[in-house]
């Protein structure tokens, strides 16, 4: 797999979550008001988990089970960010591209951290 990162920070999936985290997040700025205890803090909790639960199981890598658990719990937050967009995109608080977008984004962060998951044994300290 290349060079170890030494931080989680450096990892691509990590940085791809990180950046739509952020464009997620000025999207629902727009969103409506009656939405913002609803919709709009669903899809901004899960879409930072991603990234939090890459950077927690980073700090795992130590112990194969907890990493692996870490990257499907960041894998369970995507698809639900991916429900919550397609959610936003049926409310129309969305348009196509929007929404097309970020599922596209949602999907190469997806297969990468499948191959994580797939290769998990790879990260973790033999």
């Amino acid at each position: 797999m290349g060079t170890l990162a030494r931080s989680f920070k450096e990892l691509e999936v990590y940085q791809a979550s990180f950046s739509l985290q952020q464009d997620v997040f000025l999207l629902t700025k727009q969103w409506p008001p009656e939405e913002r205890y609803a919709l709009t803090d669903q899809i901004r909790r899960s879409v930072r988990s991603i990234g939090a639960n890459l950077a927690e199981s980073w700090a795992k890598r130590r112990y194969p089970a907890h990493f692996l658990s870490k990257l499907t719990d960041a894998d369970g937050e995507l698809q639900e960010t991916l429900h919550w967009l397609d959610t936003a995109y049926a409310c129309e608080y969305l348009i196509e591209f929007e929404h097309s977008d970020a599922v596209a984004r949602l999907q190469a962060i997806g297969r990468m951290l499948g191959g994580m998951i797939s290769e998990h044994n790879s990260f973790t300290a033999h």
